[in-house]
């Protein structure tokens, strides 16, 4: 009974088990322990080799800087020297006497004063002393670039230049004087392109009144818009001027007048066998200079496109002139193998200045060359050709037939691109192109002046005109556009007046002229405007160069 109410102890077996268990945890708890402290220590000791190296890191830059200020004080005598030059002695000047500077001048005492004497004398000596340091001379000298070189006058392109057998040879300073001179006299005197201190005073000027004009734009208020740059239509404000060649006119008819492309100056050309430039002030016009071409009364002149040249055709030979005016030499061309008519008449230039189209007989168009004046190649129209002219780009022709058909060639190929006929035309006369190559303008003998659009001639083979002028009721023999396309001169020179001014965005003759009931143009030959559109000049049957000024267009 009592054995069986007591309680229950627990075996050997279960007692070892209880006091593994203890073990173990005590182990694992020692075990986190161990590990914790080595963290501890991991942790310590990498902080410990940071710090070693940002200490190292801050040693190594400090050592740096103190080489790099080392090596910046220890410049050279020569970089000291030019530092003090551009900066001054300021360098080294103290704080107050650099404040005493910048407080402005002072009233010294007389015994103040003569240090200061001293000291500019004595910096004055070292300025130089510096001055003869910093000019070096020059390591070697070559004799041959001091001595004047001698050019030979002797050759056939200098011969011109000497004026007695003595000058076989010329400085090439003397050479250029005399060129000079020659140039002046061609041209009349220095031209204002060439003038190199009246350009720059010129450009002087003008900024200064730019800014002058900005300024008086920012201190006033008000409506800025003003009148368009284009040239209005109804009246053409134009002023006469004495005639052209006013000093030397023509006995007999004037085949040509042209202006210059570059230089201010008009050359006229007529059938009294002369060719004479005028340099064009509006005022006196003087003669620079007249050519006589003996025994070749002359049908048309030119001048080339750089201007150098003017080529000259005659009313009943198969040669032509090229005039040098550079040189002064006047250079005949006999005949052009391959080109086989009995005379050379009508010709034209190529804007680019590559070639010369002359129109012969049956149609014939014959391309030379203007640097050899030999023949290119040769084409034909249906018919005959009576007026032809270059695209500005020089790629193309156009070229009018007398039974009123434009053939448009390619000046490259030498092919045909396109033909169409002009509207109403019964015989053709004279043809001219825009030089925005927009238009074409077609005269026929009829009066009629058929206005196109170029990409209507290239498109169609019976385009319709933009603008039929039917202002003249005789042949229209001569047309011309004005640089800017704005204006297309027609004239006929079968009746004394016919000429007229088309303004060309309206499609409108101007009303002002001809002067009404004032008899001045007669028969009109030739046109042409000014580079610039500044001046209009008509050669007429009297011998004279009908000069006006366009009012609108300010420069030449």
């Amino acid at each position: 009974m009592r054995r069986g109410m007591g309680s229950h102890r627990p075996g050997p077996a279960a007692a070892r088990k209880k006091s593994n268990r203890k073990i173990t945890a005590k182990m694992e708890k020692t075990a986190k322990t161990n590990k914790t402290v080595t963290r501890r220590s991991d942790s310590v000791r990498a902080a410990a080799a940071a710090e070693r190296a940002a200490a190292r890191q801050a040693a190594e830059e400090a050592a740096r800087r103190a080489r790099h200020l080392k090596e910046l004080s220890c410049t050279s005598g020569a970089e000291r020297e030019l530092e003090e030059l551009v900066f001054g002695d300021s360098l080294n000047v103290e704080e107050d006497d650099l404040l005493q500077c910048l407080a402005g001048p002072q009233r010294l005492n007389a015994p103040e004063r003569e240090p200061l004497r001293k000291d500019s004398s004595d910096s004055e000596v070292e300025n130089e002393a510096k001055g003869n340091l910093l000019t070096k001379k020059p390591a070697w000298v070559d004799e041959d670039d001091e001595a004047e070189e001698n050019v030979d006058m002797t050759h056939r392109y200098r011969k011109d230049l000497m004026k007695s057998d003595a000058e076989k040879t010329l400085t090439k300073k003397k050479l250029k004087r005399r060129l000079e001179e020659q140039f002046q006299r061609a041209m009349g005197g220095v031209p204002a392109w060439a003038d190199l201190e009246n350009r720059k005073k010129s450009k002087k000027t003008s900024s200064d009144s730019e800014s002058d004009e900005d300024d008086d734009l920012l201190r006033r208020t008000g409506n800025f818009v003003t009148n368009s740059e284009s040239l209005p239509k109804g009246i053409l404000k134009m002023g006469i001027c004495l005639p052209a060649n006013q000093e030397r006119f023509a006995n007999g008819r004037l085949a040509t007048v042209q202006f210059h492309p570059s230089a201010q100056v008009v050359m006229t050309a007529g059938h009294d066998r002369s060719v004479s430039l005028f340099q064009v002030d509006g005022i006196k016009n003087p003669k620079i200079q007249s050519i006589y071409l003996e025994s070749f009364p002359i049908y048309k002149a030119c001048f080339s496109v750089d201007g150098e040249h003017v080529i000259a055709t005659g009313t009943h030979h198969r040669m032509f002139f090229v005039y040098d005016m550079m040189s002064g030499n006047i250079i005949p061309i006999q005949k052009v193998r391959g080109v086989e008519e009995r005379f050379l008449r009508s010709f034209e230039l190529s804007p680019d200045g590559s070639f010369m189209l002359v129109t012969g007989t049956s149609g014939y168009l014959h391309l030379l060359s203007m640097k050899t004046k030999e023949l290119i190649s040769t084409m034909k129209v249906n018919g005959r050709c009576t007026a032809s002219a270059f695209t500005p780009d020089s790629s193309k022709v156009y070229s009018y037939s007398k039974e009123g058909e434009v053939f448009i060639w390619d000046v490259r190929s030498r092919k045909c691109l396109h033909k169409f006929e002009d509207e109403g035309s019964l015989e053709g006369k004279c043809i001219a192109l825009s030089r925005n190559n927009q238009y074409v303008a077609c005269g026929s003998s009829s009066g009629v002046v058929n206005l196109y659009t170029t990409d209507g001639c290239l498109k169609e083979q019976r385009p319709k005109p933009v603008k039929a002028i039917m202002n003249l009721v005789t042949s229209a023999t001569c047309v011309a556009f004005n640089p800017t396309t704005e204006i297309l001169a027609v004239a006929s020179r079968e009746t004394d007046e016919a000429v007229k001014l088309v303004h060309i965005p309206s499609y409108t003759v101007f009303s002002n002229f001809p002067v009404f009931r004032r008899k001045q143009i007669y028969l009109a030959q030739s046109m042409d405007f000014s580079p610039r559109s500044g001046y209009f000049s008509i050669a007429n049957n009297k011998g004279k160069a009908l000069l006006f000024r366009l009012k609108h267009y300010s420069d030449f």
